[in-house]
């Protein structure tokens, strides 16, 4: 059965070569990137030629209410405290505490009032709009984790369709989706079919009866250790189970390319990350194609992911790239850096095997920024669309610059920039100042539904809130503007 900164002018054309470096094995490639460390920009040049500006923080942040940035920054500043968000952290992890309505008041008023957009699809809705008369767009989340069964992968689906649905009701390019496979098919099928595509990649002969033509998924570099032996084939049932969790992903892309939605797949873990890119490169071939989309027409439908903390980020993305030009299809693709690097590090730890985890935080950032230039050389030339979704300054910094030396036109659709709400503010309004597409991600759903997600969003970004010194430091800059204007303004 078949499932169907100112940057110095040296480091741009570091970041450029990467993107012509195709014929390198990918191993050099990165290492190309790796070998030209981004320093933060502080010559004169470099201030000369930043492409994006943070110091005149009125406009900035010109239309945001004072009482908004208020919030924001004691948001932020409460966050920053590293005991404070590790206390948080284990009261959501305590059933009488997150299930009881004290509880849930509480995480409501706080950590969910500032990172979810509301309860239900409409009221996210109402954030879309919000942020479309201000110069950007959202992305639906439907904030739901792992599901368990057939049961529970129908109802996300349909909330999926659901959320699809008003997205379509909002203006024009204001709205995308995003989905997660995890949600619509059993995890633990997931993580059996992920063990067959890997042993599939180390026995090219072995045969998988369910396998549909897809692009590659695997490269050499890959954690295939995480399949040892030859797994155990799929039962009937499953191959029925997994035809299921098939026509639910095409139920949700049919109604995204009925209404020209973009439909963003969110990455994982390793364990179950095969199956997800199967899914969803198959995904791509069924609603991408056309001779549209093969000539850098409207935007495609079907978004993957690439985690650029992996180390088979680089090799992966280049053999999705290659096949997708060979089979004349757009190639959608959402750059992250990786929100699993506990459980990586964990996982790899406890088989006695390296973390499939960059051993340090420069070479995650080497990764992204290079996979980043290459992917801009393919928008330009209209092989494919990006979303970079960044909080990182250098990096939005080096991206815009990239682009704008290759002559993408502002606006174009086939670049975005995103960040989550209640995050990165500056960096969002600073690129869509200088005339980017930027979207923030909206979770929403019902407090007792979030909380998993909040739990994990804290947990992945624990260094970055308490490194959110820049955008505090904007966010005081101009409320003391403010409060000096007013004063002023009295006298």
């Amino acid at each position: 059965m078949a499932i169907a900164s100112r940057v110095p002018k040296r480091v741009l054309s570091a970041f450029a070569a990467t993107a012509t470096e195709a014929g390198k094995l990918p191993e050099a490639a990165v290492a190309a990137v790796a070998a030209a460390e981004v320093p933060l920009p502080t010559s004169a040049a470099a201030e000369r030629n930043k492409p994006l500006e943070f110091d005149d923080t009125g406009r900035l942040f010109g239309g945001e209410r004072t009482s908004a940035l208020v919030r924001t920054l004691a948001a932020l500043q409460a966050l920053s405290a590293g005991p404070l968000v590790d206390v948080g952290i284990a009261a959501l992890r305590s059933p009488a505490v997150a299930g009881s309505a004290l509880g849930k008041a509480a995480a409501r008023a706080t950590a969910y009032k500032h990172f979810c957009a509301g309860e239900t699809a409409d009221e996210a809705a109402g954030v879309v709009r919000r942020l479309w008369r201000g110069g950007m767009g959202g992305i639906l989340d439907y904030g739901i984790e792992d599901a368990e069964d057939g049961d529970a992968c129908d109802r996300n689906a349909a909330g999926f369709i659901a959320a699809v649905d008003v997205a379509a009701a909002l203006p024009p390019g204001s709205a995308s989706v995003c989905i997660k496979i995890t949600a619509l098919c059993p995890i633990a099928l997931l993580e059996k079919a992920s063990d067959l595509l890997r042993w599939q990649h180390k026995h090219p002969s072995f045969f998988l009866p369910w396998k549909a033509h897809s692009f590659p998924i695997l490269s050499d570099s890959s954690p295939l250790y995480l399949t040892a032996s030859e797994p155990p084939a799929l039962t009937p049932e499953e191959e029925r189970e997994l035809e299921a969790a098939h026509e639910r992903l095409l139920a949700v892309g049919a109604r995204c390319a009925e209404h020209g939605i973009p439909l963003l797949v969110d990455a994982e873990y390793a364990t179950v990350q095969p199956a997800i890119d199967y899914f969803t490169f198959v995904g791509a071939l069924a609603f991408n194609g056309g001779e549209a989309s093969a000539n850098g027409g409207e935007r495609p439908i079907v978004h993957g992911t690439i985690q650029a903390y992996l180390r088979d980020a680089r090799d992966r993305l280049e053999a999705m790239v290659r096949a997708a030009e060979r089979e004349r299809v757009r190639l959608g693709l959402k750059v992250v850096r990786g929100a699993y690097i506990a459980r990586e590090t964990r996982l790899a730890a406890s088989l006695g095997v390296p973390s499939p985890v960059h051993g340090c935080i420069q070479d995650t950032h080497d990764c992204y920024n290079g996979c980043a230039a290459f992917l801009l050389d393919r928008v330009r030339r209209g092989n494919a669309s990006v979303m970079l979704a960044t909080h990182n300054v250098e990096s939005g910094q080096l991206a815009a610059a990239r682009a704008q030396e290759l002559g993408i036109p502002k606006g174009d659709p086939n670049l975005q920039f995103a960040q989550l709400m209640g995050m990165a503010d500056g960096l969002s309004l600073s690129l869509r100042n200088a005339g980017f597409q930027v979207s923030k991600y909206l979770p929403y759903g019902p407090v007792d539904q979030i909380i998993p997600y909040l739990i994990r969003r804290a947990e992945e970004n624990r260094g970055l809130l308490s490194a959110s010194s820049f955008d505090r430091q904007l966010l005081r800059k101009e409320l003391v503007r403010r409060v000096k204007a007013a004063v002023a303004g009295r006298e």
